[in-house]
C-alpha cells in the first residue's frame, strides 16, 4: 500500500480527488485478497511457538510485492509471530518517508491442521519450524509526503491509528495512557518533535541519520535480489551483489543535500564528504526559475527540455568542433547556464523545460564527479546512489553514470538502488529491534508486482479506499485518462547535447506514464517460510527462467500470447462466480489492469526488475486475486476431477495386468498424455471444445510414440528396473511436483506415485499453495487422494500413513491388488501461486521434505520447461512435459507443438 506522493493542495484533479492517498490503499499479497479490509482467507496452518520475553520482529526471508504504479513498496512479514505495530519515519528537509507495520491474523481449519501435524511428525519438524503457507502475517507499508505538508502525514498516521500502540510492550517502562514512541531519523526528528506530541500524543525517539542510512542500504544490498542496477544510455541492467563481497563501498545519499559515506562493514562507516548542492538545490532553484510547484513537476519539465539553448558547449567555443586533443566532444558542456551571460534575454525568454534540464544536468553531473573523486580517494570501485533526488528518473541516472564512467575511464560503475528513497526510514524501522537481526541479511526476499489498488496517476488526495467497489471505480476513472500518459524517460529533441564526451541517449520507448519516473519497485514481503530448495546443485548460479524476456522478440511474443488469452480468462473467471454483474465488473477491471501491466512491460521491460516468463505468469495470477477472483477455474477443476476419478479404476486395473517394464513405460506415457490438460495453453483450450476429457486423454495416449523429442526413458528405466539381472536400490523419497487438476494429476501423476509407493519409496506430492489457472493446489489434493484411495489399497494405506485420510471415508474392501508397502504418501505446499516455480523460494515445508529425497520429478510446462528446464540437482531428477506452444518448442527443443520431453538426469557432477 503506498502513495504516488501528495501534490500541491491547490492543484486538485477532479477525477483524482475522490481517490486515495495510495499508501492507505489495499494491496494484494502472495496469499491473495486485496488488502487489510478485504483479505481473502488463507490456507490453514499451525500456531507459532513464541520464545523469549519480548516480541521479536521477524524480518527474514522477504517477498516484495507491488505494481508498476506504486512508487513505494509494501513489505509482508507473514511469519511474524507477535502482534506488534511499529512506525518509523525519516523526515528530511524536502520529504517525509514513512514505514509502518500491520499485522494480520489468519484462521485455520482443523482438517488441514491435522494433516500438517502428521507431516511434521513424519518429517521430524518441530512446531516452530513449519508454518502453513500462505500466511499473511504482516506487511511493511511505505509512504512519502512533502515535508512542508507534514500535517498531511500526521492526518494519515491518525486515520490509520498507527500511533496508538506502544512499540515496546516488553519494556518495564510504564507509558501514560494514549502515549507511545515513534522512531524517527533525519533533521525533522528534532524540528517536529513537539508537533508530534501535540497532534498525536506520542514521543519521538531519535535515531542517528547516518547509521540509519547505512543500515538500510546494507539490508537492501544483502537481502534483496536485483536491488542494485546500472543505468547507462537508457539501459537498465541489474547487478547481483555477493553479500560476502559487499564491503567496502561508497554510499552517496542525495537528498536535499548530499552525504558521501564510506561503508566498511556492519556498523562500520564514515561520512567522508558531502555537498550542499543536491536535491534541495534543484528543487529550490527550479521553483524560482520555472514556477513549478512540485519536485515531480520540475522533473517532468526536464524530459521535454533542450539544455543547448542555455548551456555553453565545447562546440560553442571551438566553432562547432570537438576539442579532440583532450577528449572533449563538441557536445560537452563547458559551462552550465553559460549562454545566459552573452545573450540579451530575460528569464521569461527561456523555456522552463530547458532551464529544468540544464539545472538537472548541472547538479547531477557534479554529484557524479564528486562521488568519483571520493571513490578514487579511497580506492573504491563501487558507488551506490540513493535518496529521493534520483527517484528512478532515467535522465538523472544517466547523467550521474556518464560522469562516473567518463572521469574513471570506465573503471568505476555508478549503481542505483530500487528502494533508494527509503534507506533512512528502513534503518529507523529496523532499530526497534537491536538484537536478533544478525542473520537477517542472509535471508532472501521475493519481489512481486500485483495490480495494486488503485493506480497512482498523479497527485492523490483523500481518505483510504474503503472497499473493492471504490477501488474499481478509481481504476476506471484512471484508465479513461490514459491518453494523457507521457514518457518516463527523456524523448531526445534534435540538437540535445551530450555530457563529458558522450552523446545523450535517446529513449527507445513510446510515451508511458507521467509518474513513471518514480521508484519502480514492488512490494517487499518478508516471508521466513520461504527457503532455498536444498536440492539445488548450486543456488548461486541457478536461474529459474528458461526464456529470456530481455530479448525484444521473445518479450513481444509472450506478451501477445498473454493478451490473446485474456478474453477467455476473463470469461472463465466471471463464470466461476455465477456471471453476476459484480463479477463482470471485476472481470473488466482485471482485464484493464493486466492489460496496463502488459503495455508497460512492452515499453519498459526492466520496470519491475529482471523480467522472466515466470514473473509474467505470476503477475497474471496476482492481478486476478487483486480483484477477488481467488480460483477462476474452480468449477472446471471439480468437473475434470470427477470425470477422471470415474475412469481411474479401469486404468489401475490395466496397469496391474502389465509386467514391470511395460507398466513403467505406460506410466510415463500416461503422465505425458495427461499433461495435455492445460487451460493456460490456447492450443489445448481449442482441443477441449472438440471432445470430452476422457476422449482427449485417450487420443493423447494413443499418439504417444517413441522416440519423444527429448527421450531419456531408457536411462530412467535402467535406474528403476536395473540391467543385466542387477537389482537397483529403491529410492528413499521422491518429490513429485504436480501440475494440473483432473486427468493430469489423477490419471498421470497419481498412478506414477502409486508405482513408487508399491516399491517402498516415500512419495511427497508437491502442489501450489494458491490456485493458478487449473493447477491443483495442496489444499485440494487430500480430497483427490481420498477419492482415488477408494479404488486402491496401496493409495489408501500410504495416504493414511501420510496423514491425508484423517477424516476421509474410504472403502477398505476394494478388490485391487494388495502389495505390501509401508511407504507414506504426503502432500506439501510449494509456497507459491503461479504455474511456474522459482526454487530459490519454496516453503519451509517443502524444504524439510527435500532433506531425505533422492529423486525430484518436475511435471508440466510451467515447472519443467518455462522454468527449471536447465536446473541441476544434487539428486536424480526427471522432467516430464508435453510442449503445448510452438514458440517454446522451437526455442527449447527445436521440435513441434505436442512433442514430449522426458529428461532424466543423475545427480549433478559437482555433487557426486
Amino acid at each position: 500500500i503506498y502513495m504516488a506522493g501528495p501534490g500541491d493542495d491547490d492543484e486538485h484533479d477532479p477525477i483524482l480527488d475522490d481517490s486515495i492517498e495510495a499508501e492507505a490503499k489495499t494491496q494484494t499479497c502472495v496469499g491473495g485478497g486485496s488488502g487489510e479490509r478485504d483479505m481473502a482467507p488463507s490456507a490453514p496452518g499451525p500456531s507459532i511457538h513464541r520464545s523469549g520475553s519480548r516480541p521479536q520482529l521477524d524480518l527474514s526471508k522477504a517477498e516484495i510485492q507491488g505494481n508498476f504504479e506504486e512508487r513505494d513498496p509494501t513489505i509482508l512479514l507473514p511469519n511474524q509471530s507477535d502482534d506488534i505495530s511499529h512506525l518509523a519515519l525519516d523526515i528530511g528537509g524536502s520529504l517525509i518517508k514513512l514505514l509502518y507495520f500491520s499485522r494480520h491474523e489468519e484462521d485455520y481449519s482443523n482438517d488441514d491442521d491435522k494433516r500438517k501435524r502428521t507431516i511434521k511428525e513424519r518429517l521430524g519438524i518441530t512446531n516452530g519450524n513449519l508454518r502453513s503457507y500462505p500466511v499473511l502475517g504482516g506487511r511493511l507499508h511505505f509512504v512519502k509526503f512533502e515535508t512542508h505538508k507534514i500535517n498531511e502525514c500526521l492526518d494519515f498516521i491518525h486515520s490509520k491509528q498507527l500511533h496508538r500502540r506502544d512499540p515496546y510492550p516488553w519494556s518495564s517502562k510504564t507509558l501514560p495512557l494514549g502515549t507511545g514512541v515513534i522512531k524517527v531519523t533525519g533533521g525533522g526528528a528534532y524540528k517536529f518533535a513537539d508537533l508530534f506530541k501535540e497532534r498525536l500524543g506520542v514521543s519521538i525517539e531519535k535515531e542517528d541519520e547516518m547509521h540509519c542510512l547505512v543500515s538500510g542500504a546494507n539490508f537492501l544490498l544483502k537481502a534483496i535480489r536485483h536491488e542494485a542496477f546500472t543505468h547507462m544510455e537508457a539501459e537498465k541492467e541489474f547487478v547481483q551483489i555477493d553479500p560476502n563481497d559487499l564491503y567496502p563501498y561508497l554510499l552517496v545519499n542525495v537528498g536535499s543535500g548530499v552525504s558521501i559515506i564510506k561503508v566498511d562493514g556492519e556498523g562500520k562507516f564514515e561520512r567522508v564528504s558531502g555537498t550542499n548542492v543536491g536535491g534541495g538545490t534543484y528543487w529550490g532553484l527550479g521553483k524560482l526559475l520555472t514556477k513549478c510547484k512540485s519536485f515531480d513537476e520540475l522533473l517532468e519539465l526536464s524530459q521535454k527540455g533542450d539544455n543547448s539553448t542555455i548551456d555553453m558547449l565545447v562546440g560553442d567555443i571551438y566553432g562547432g568542433m570537438d576539442y579532440s586533443k583532450i577528449g572533449l566532444s563538441a557536445s560537452t558542456i563547458a559551462s552550465s547556464f553559460g549562454k545566459a551571460i552573452s545573450e540579451n534575454k530575460e528569464l521569461e525568454d527561456y523555456r522552463p523545460e530547458d532551464i529544468s534540464l540544464s539545472l538537472l544536468r548541472m547538479i547531477s553531473y557534479n554529484i557524479g564527479q564528486i562521488s568519483y573523486l571520493n571513490a578514487l580517494r579511497f580506492g573504491l570501485k563501487r558507488i551506490f546512489f540513493g535518496g529521493f533526488f534520483i527517484r528512478g528518473h532515467a535522465y538523472t541516472m544517466d547523467t550521474i553514470s556518464f560522469a562516473v564512467h567518463f572521469w574513471s575511464k570506465g573503471e568505476m560503475q555508478a549503481m542505483f538502488l530500487r528502494h533508494e528513497g527509503f534507506l533512512g526510514a528502513l534503518g529507523a524501522f529496523m532499530s526497534y529491534e537491536k538484537h536478533g537481526l544478525d542473520d537477517l541479511m542472509s535471508h532472501q526476499l521475493v519481489e512481486r508486482f500485483p495490480m495494486g489498488a488503485p493506480y497512482t496517476g498523479g497527485n492523490i488526495h483523500g481518505p483510504p479506499l474503503g472497499d473493492l467497489n471504490e477501488k474499481i471505480s478509481w481504476m476506471e476513472k484512471f484508465v479513461r485518462r490514459g491518453t494523457e500518459i507521457t514518457a518516463p524517460v527523456p524523448m531526445t529533441p534534435s540538437k540535445t547535447t551530450g555530457l563529458g564526451g558522450f552523446d545523450v541517449p535517446s529513449s527507445r520507448g513510446s510515451p508511458l506514464r507521467s509518474d513513471a519516473s518514480a521508484l519502480n519497485i514492488g512490494v517487499l514481503h518478508f516471508v521466513p517460510t520461504l527457503e532455498v530448495f536444498p536440492l539445488l546443485a548450486d543456488p548461486k548460479t541457478y536461474e529459474p527462467n528458461t526464456i529470456d524476456l530481455s530479448d525484444q522478440g521473445e518479450r513481444e511474443y509472450w506478451l501477445k500470447v498473454l493478451s490473446e488469452h485474456l478474453p477467455d480468462l476473463v470469461d472463465t473467471a466471471v463464470a466461476s462466480e455465477g456471471g453476476t454483474e459484480d463479477a463482470k465488473r471485476r472481470g473488466d477491471a482485471f482485464a484493464r489492469a493486466f492489460s496496463a501491466h502488459l503495455a508497460r512491460l512492452m515499453e519498459e521491460p526492466a520496470a519491475y526488475g529482471k523480467l522472466g516468463l515466470a514473473n509474467l505468469l505470476e503477475l497474471r495470477e496476482e492481478c486476478l486475486r487483486e480483484f477477488q477472483f481467488v480460483d477462476a477455474y474452480r468449477s472446471i477443476k471439480q468437473r475434470e476431477n470427477e470425470a477422471s476419478l470415474a475412469v481411474l479404476p479401469d486404468l489401475l486395473e490395466e496397469l496391474d495386468s502389465m509386467n514391470e517394464e511395460a507398466r513403467l513405460l505406460t506410466l510415463i506415457e500416461g503422465v505425458l498424455a495427461a499433461n495435455i490438460f492445460d487451460w493456460g495453453s490456447r492450443a489445448c483450450v481449442d482441443l477441449y471444445r472438440k471432445g470430452t476429457i476422457i476422449e482427449i486423454y485417450r487420443m493423447s495416449r494413443n499418439k504417444m510414440q517413441r522416440p519423444w523429442r527429448v527421450d531419456d526413458f531408457d536411462a530412467f528405466k535402467e535406474r528403476m528396473l536395473g540391467t543385466g539381472g542387477k537389482q537397483p536400490h529403491r529410492h528413499k523419497r521422491a518429490l513429485l511436483f504436480v501440475d494440473n487438476s483432473g486427468a493430469d494429476v489423477i490419471l498421470g501423476m497419481l498412478p506414477l506415485a502409486r508405482e513408487f509407493l508399491r516399491r517402498g519409496t516415500e512419495v511427497v506430492l508437491v502442489a501450489n499453495s494458491l490456485p493458478a489457472l487449473n493447477d491443483v493446489t495442496a489444499m485440494e489434493l487430500p480430497d483427490i487422494v481420498a477419492g482415488a484411495a477408494k479404488h486402491c489399497d496401496i493409495l489408501r494405506r500410504a495416504a493414511e500413513m501420510g496423514g491425508l485420510l484423517v477424516d476421509a471415508m474410504v472403502n477398505p474392501g476394494d478388490g485391487s491388488k494388495k502389495d505390501s508397502t509401508s511407504a507414506p504418501l504426503m502432500v506439501v505446499e510449494n509456497g507459491c501461486g503461479s504455474p511456474c516455480i522459482d526454487l530459490r523460494q519454496v516453503s519451509s515445508e517443502l524444504a524439510a521434505a527435500a532433506k531425505d529425497a533422492d529423486l525430484v520429478i518436475l511435471e508440466g510446462m510451467g515447472r519443467a520447461l518455462h522454468t527449471n528446464f536447465n536446473a541441476q540437482f544434487k539428486c536424480e531428477s526427471l522432467k516430464l512435459a508435453m510442449v503445448k506452444n510452438q514458440r517454446l518448442a522451437d526455442k527449447l527443443i527445436k521440435g513441434n507443438i505436442y512433442d514430449c520431453v522426458c529428461r532424466y538426469e543423475p545427480p549433478s557432477v559437482s555433487q557426486m
